[in-house]
This record gives structure tokens, C-alpha cells and sequence, in this order.
């Protein structure tokens, strides 16, 4: 499909993100801008979901053909035993941006300081299923720390305005959300939860399994765009923030651009610093042609 003229785009169908548009989507972004899913005879169609298990039911049930999904969510959809064949085939992110975001004002500067303290959760957020091992694997007493579950909407204003001690987000979106209200970074901390869950669990593209022909050379052409893509955006920051805040309602280049080069320097720091030296010297393209390879997945 590579050769294929870009006035002859074939429907690749639907692709769901399950959460609205941030700097972390900018992959997908930077492909559809650059025309890099049309240069594969790809027309690729986007909309928004409020979950991961909304985003994998609209795959299960072929109302979507992509999605944008947490991994740890399509186990439990995979786990029920009439559970269509949904399966997962590629991974964006090498690890995940589990995080507690803190107040250090407020005593927490590691994960052990909040114990007495008041967490407050995002409804639905399934990354707090696994709280109660994380809470183990580290010493703590879970009943020691006060959960309230909140909007995800008011979570860095609460913790903001002190409401709360700390929240549980990703990294990338709670941690420069909190700075955008005025909060600076050394005010802030960030406690990692990587040692319990596997390294690389986080965002897959999925798609239903026993796909052939046509459907399945998309779903190859698709991969190639968005791998592509990512190279564009780690390469481009600056632009891709402005494609990204060009999507969104009320978007902020500037914030975006700081939310993209923390996924960088989270998920591929050494990446970020060949795209800095590639700026700098305009020595020539990068090797986009080469895919970025998956990790290996191990705990840590």
C-alpha cells in the first residue's frame, strides 16, 4: 500500500482515543498532519471516548477499528470468558507514567510520606485498582491513607488549593497541570510507581484479532505512519505542539510543547537528546525509517 497514489486513500476505518486530545497523542497527530497516513493509502477517521473500556467495547463490537488504550484495562477485558478476541500489537510508550503527584509543602517527598496523608483519585481511574499491591510491595498500610474520590476535572485544583496531599495521574498530564495553576516544580514531587507494575504497560494500539488482507495491510501501514510520526514529533517538538494545540479546544502551545518534552525525556531520553543535537547541526534527516523497537518487558 506504500505505492499507492494519495488520491487513492482507502478507509482504514475509525481510531478512538480513550481520553481527550493532550501532547501525549502527538504521534498520531504529526502523521495525520504530514499526510504520513495518506502516503501509506490510509484515510484514518479520530474520535474521543471518557475510558479505556468504553474505547476497547467500541473495538470489540467493530464500531471502531483502532484504539488508544491502557494495556492493564484490556487484561480485564480479556479476562471475562465470552470477551471477543481484542488483542493488542503495538506499544507507544516505553513505560508507565503511573504516578502519585505530591505537594512536598505538605510533608511527601517519597512514595513512604503518605501515610496519613489525604490521596485524591480520579473516578474511574483504573491505574488505583492496583493501589492496594503497590500499598503492600512498599511497607504501607493501606488504611492509613484517606481516599477521596474526585473529578478528574478538579484534580491538580485541589491539590492546588491544598484541598488534597497528593493525587495519583500520569506524570505527564498531573505533574504540568499542577504547574500550569502556578505551582512551581521544586514545590512539587513526583513518586514513581514503575517498581510494581511491568515497565512499558501503559498506551498499545489495538485492533481485532484474525483480521485478513486488506484490513491487515492497514493495520501495517498504520503502525508505519504512526512510528513515523513519533520520530516527526521527537524531532519537532515545537511544531508538534502547535499541530496538537491546533486540535484541541482552548489549547496551549506552550503547554503542550511542556507536556510533549516530558513524555520525551520520560520515554526516550536519549532520543530527545539526538533530536537536540540533529536541531543544532542540521546534519541531515534522522533514520526515521527505523522503527523504534519495543522494550522488553521486566519489572524493575
Amino acid at each position: 500500500m506504500a505505492g499507492r497514489r494519495r488520491g487513492q486513500a482507502t478507509g482504514c476505518g475509525t481510531l478512538t482515543f480513550d481520553r481527550p486530545i493532550t501532547a501525549g497523542m502527538a504521534p498520531f497527530v504529526m502523521a495525520a498532519a504530514d499526510g504520513l497516513f495518506a502516503s501509506e493509502g490510509l484515510a484514518v477517521t479520530t474520535d474521543v471516548t471518557g475510558s479505556s473500556a468504553e474505547a476497547i467495547e467500541r473495538v470489540a463490537a467493530g464500531t471502531s477499528q483502532l484504539a488508544l488504550v491502557d494495556v492493564n484495562e484490556l487484561i480485564r477485558f480479556r479476562g471475562k470468558p465470552t470477551a471477543p478476541p481484542v488483542k493488542a500489537v503495538f506499544m507507544l510508550f516505553n513505560k508507565s507514567p503511573y504516578a502519585f503527584v505530591a505537594r512536598k509543602s505538605r510533608g511527601i517527598r517519597a512514595l513512604s510520606d503518605i501515610e496519613g496523608k489525604t490521596l485524591g483519585v480520579a473516578e474511574g481511574d483504573f491505574s488505583f485498582r492496583l493501589w492496594p499491591a503497590l500499598a503492600r510491595q512498599n511497607g504501607i498500610k493501606p488504611g492509613s491513607v484517606k481516599v477521596n474520590k474526585i473529578s478528574a476535572a478538579v484534580r491538580e485544583p485541589m491539590l492546588s488549593a491544598g484541598q488534597v496531599d497528593a493525587v495519583a495521574g500520569f506524570s505527564y498530564l498531573s505533574a504540568v497541570n499542577l504547574r500550569d495553576r502556578g505551582v512551581p516544580g521544586r514545590r512539587s514531587g513526583r513518586a514513581s510507581v514503575r517498581r510494581l507494575w511491568l515497565r512499558g504497560l501503559r498506551l498499545r494500539y489495538h485492533r481485532q484479532s484474525g483480521l485478513r488482507g486488506r484490513q491487515t495491510r492497514c493495520g501495517q501501514g498504520f503502525v508505519r505512519a504512526v512510528i513515523a510520526g513519533t520520530h516527526l514529533a521527537i524531532r519537532e517538538p515545537g511544531r508538534a505542539a502547535d499541530q496538537v494545540a491546533s486540535r484541541m479546544d482552548g489549547g496551549s502551545r506552550d503547554l503542550e510543547l511542556e507536556r510533549l518534552n516530558a513524555v520525551i525525556s520520560g520515554q526516550h531520553p536519549h532520543r530527545r537528546g539526538q533530536a537536540q543535537r540533529h536541531r543544532r547541526h542540521r546534519s541531515g534527516p534522522p533514520r526515521s525509517g527505523r522503527s523504534i523497537k519495543s522494550p522488553r518487558i521486566s519489572s524493575s
